[in-house]
This record gives structure tokens, C-alpha cells and sequence, in this order.
């Protein structure tokens, strides 16, 4: 049982709190569609929550989310993916997709069963109440993704089609992720136009390359490139910007923000 840790914290604790606050934060009239993956944030509501809501609104709903968060923590292998268990949030419990995880688990060259990881790593945890709230039925498979270079990446992501194309499942990919941290709304959106661009152009390597030209402080490239691989591999034929605003929205403070970034990666039928 995988409890959470930012419950009371990122979002609230109390399930009818929780649920009150992501309704104002959907759109349930908002035209639902086929999609690979998504790119969704993980701060706390009041600041990302209407950025991921937008984004998760406009997505058909498969049986198992993949989903995978970088590590905020340094806890645990730096691969991580558990295969077994239960993953607790206020608005209930989702049982992992052993099936799917122990596949690619079998298939992949570096990723490792690894409870550590994720303990503690509030990144994937904050993506659940919002599929909760659509869907209270859905199967997991969680993946945490360290620091390393991009070929790893790149590999994972290759991993992950080959694991969901064998597995016949409808799967829907997540990569969590904030963009810029902390730096001005000027110099924020400057940055993370450069890093959506190459999102919504499926360039994983133009992603890598502006990351690291431009400095951008995106805590979640890595699983953005492994999941934009992943999603060319299953068919993907295009990307969209369902929403993006910075934490200054909320605060009002607009000389150090944070970035937040929804993105619909389309394909499948």
C-alpha cells in the first residue's frame, strides 16, 4: 500500500474538499478524445491544478495509466517502476496493472523494481485524484526516471511501446512535469515556449538539445522524452497546448514563477 504523502499538502486531504476543488478545475462538457499521452504538471492545485485539469478533460479514458514523474527525492533506484500494490488517495484505492508493469519490466534495460522511489516522490501522486475524479477504476503502472543521459530515455521509451503493443491493452502514457522554476513570467514563458515547441513537434532530441541550450529548469524532460518516443512508436499523429500559466496567475507575483504546461499527444483510433 503506497499512501500519499501530499495529501493536506498539494491538494486537500478531505475527499469531498478534494473533489469540490478539481470540479472547478475540469471541463466535463470539453469533447473527449483519442490519446496516447499526455504532458500534465504536479504542483500544488491552487497553482497547476487548473492546467492539469484542462488537459486530463480531454482525454478518452483507457484501462491502465502508465505514468512517470522525475525524482524530486534521490530516494531509491534510479529507474524505478513498481510491478505490485496499491496506490491509496483520499478519493480511493488503484490497484496497479501487474500485467503491464511486469512486462516491461522484463522487457527493459534499465528499469528496476523499486518501492523507494516512489514513498516519498509526490510527482505521480498528484496526477491521481484527477483520473480518480473521471474514473475512480483505472490501473497504474508507476515509473520514476533519475538523471541520465538521453539515449536512456529515449530507450525506456521504446520499451514502453513495445510493452503496450504486446499487452493489446488501451493504454494512455503520462510524463509529469513542471517547466521553468523560478525564474521571472518574462524569462518563464520565453523558456518554456522553446521547450513546447519541441513537445508539440514530437522532437524528442530538439527537446533534449533547448533543455539544455536555453537552461531550462523542466524537472520532468526526461519522462517528456520518453514518452514522446514511446507515443511515435504507438502512432501518434500530432500534439496540442490545452493549456499553460505560471504559478504568478495565482500569486500575482510575477518575478519568480513557476511554469505549468498541459499537452495532448493524439493517435490511436
Amino acid at each position: 500500500m503506497r499512501n500519499p504523502v501530499v495529501a493536506g499538502q498539494f491538494y486537500p486531504a478531505s475527499a469531498s474538499e478534494l473533489k469540490a476543488m478539481i470540479k472547478k478545475m475540469v471541463d466535463e462538457k470539453a469533447k473527449k478524445e483519442e490519446v496516447i499521452g499526455l504532458i500534465s504538471p504536479h504542483a500544488g492545485y491552487i497553482y497547476s491544478g487548473p492546467v492539469a485539469g484542462a488537459a486530463i478533460s480531454r482525454i478518452k479514458f483507457p484501462e491502465t495509466f502508465i505514468i512517470m514523474g522525475p525524482s524530486h527525492t534521490g530516494s531509491g533506484r534510479p529507474f524505478s517502476i513498481m510491478t505490485e500494490g496499491v496506490w491509496k488517495t483520499p478519493l480511493g484505492e488503484i490497484e496497479i496493472d501487474s500485467e503491464l508493469g511486469k512486462k516491461l519490466l522484463a522487457n527493459s534495460k534499465y528499469l528496476q523494481e523499486d518501492k523507494a522511489a516512489h514513498l516519498y516522490e509526490h510527482s505521480i501522486e498528484v496526477q491521481l485524484p484527477f483520473l480518480q475524479y473521471f474514473k475512480p477504476d483505472f490501473k497504474l503502472v508507476p515509473i520514476i526516471l533519475a538523471y541520465a543521459g538521453g539515449a536512456v530515455y529515449k530507450e525506456i521509451g521504446r520499451e514502453l511501446a513495445k510493452a503496450v503493443k504486446e499487452s493489446g491493452k488501451k493504454v494512455v502514457i503520462i510524463a509529469s512535469s513542471d517547466m521553468t522554476h523560478y525564474e521571472s513570467q518574462g524569462s518563464a514563458q520565453k523558456k518554456d515556449t522553446q521547450a513546447i515547441e519541441a513537445m508539440l513537434d514530437l522532437d524528442e532530441d530538439e527537446l533534449l538539445k533547448r533543455v539544455e541550450e536555453f537552461n531550462i529548469s523542466m524537472c520532468g524532460f526526461a519522462p517528456a522524452v520518453s514518452l514522446i518516443v514511446a507515443a511515435k512508436e504507438l502512432g501518434a499523429t500530432g500534439a496540442e497546448l490545452v493549456k499553460y500559466q505560471t504559478s504568478g496567475d495565482t500569486t500575482g507575483d510575477y518575478s519568480a514563477v513557476v511554469g505549468y504546461a498541459g499537452i495532448i499527444i493524439k493517435g490511436g483510433e
